[in-house]
């Protein structure tokens, strides 16, 4: 992943190669991306952030499309419709072109044994501090969702 250059950019050039190699499903994919960029970036003008969403959020909207899709696909396979099944798989492997790759079971845990050390966190309390400092370290390299309960067991323990 080029640091060199930011998500948009990726995104767009990635856009632009779609387009020229004639690539419809990964093109309307990568549309709909720039779509709910587009939307968060609006969004964002309401609240005064005039240069819209940065990198983070950019891929916190790639982890939640992505996520939107896994549960299609499960729900379309369970209803024996193997066609959208597999077009839902289609865009996710697209989505995750742009993300950085997902942390193992061990690395998760690692990563959050390592926010809590760092943050001192003692009590369930501390929990939105430890989440914090995982979503700022960790963005589109873990799902939250599932990260929250096990932070909070670990704070409970």
């Amino acid at each position: 992943m080029g640091s060199d250059m930011d998500m948009r950019e990726r995104i767009a050039a990635a856009l632009k190669q779609a387009m020229k190699d004639k690539q419809a499903e990964r093109l309307s994919t990568l549309r709909l991306i720039n779509a709910a960029i587009k939307d968060r970036d609006i969004a964002a003008r309401g609240t005064g952030e005039e240069s819209g969403v940065g990198d983070a959020e950019v891929l916190a909207i790639l982890g939640k499309m992505a996520k939107q899709r896994q549960e299609s696909a499960r729900a379309y396979e369970e209803g024996g419709r193997l066609d959208l099944a597999e077009r839902e798989r289609a865009e996710i492997g697209v989505i995750e072109e742009f993300l950085p790759r997902q942390l193992s079971d061990k690395e998760v845990a690692r990563a959050i044994d390592g926010a809590i050390a760092e943050i001192g966190a003692e009590s369930i309390r501390d929990m939105g501090k430890v989440m914090g400092a995982l979503k700022s370290k960790y963005t589109g390299q873990m799902d939250f969702g599932s990260v929250g309960p096990m932070v909070k067991d670990r704070l409970s323990a």
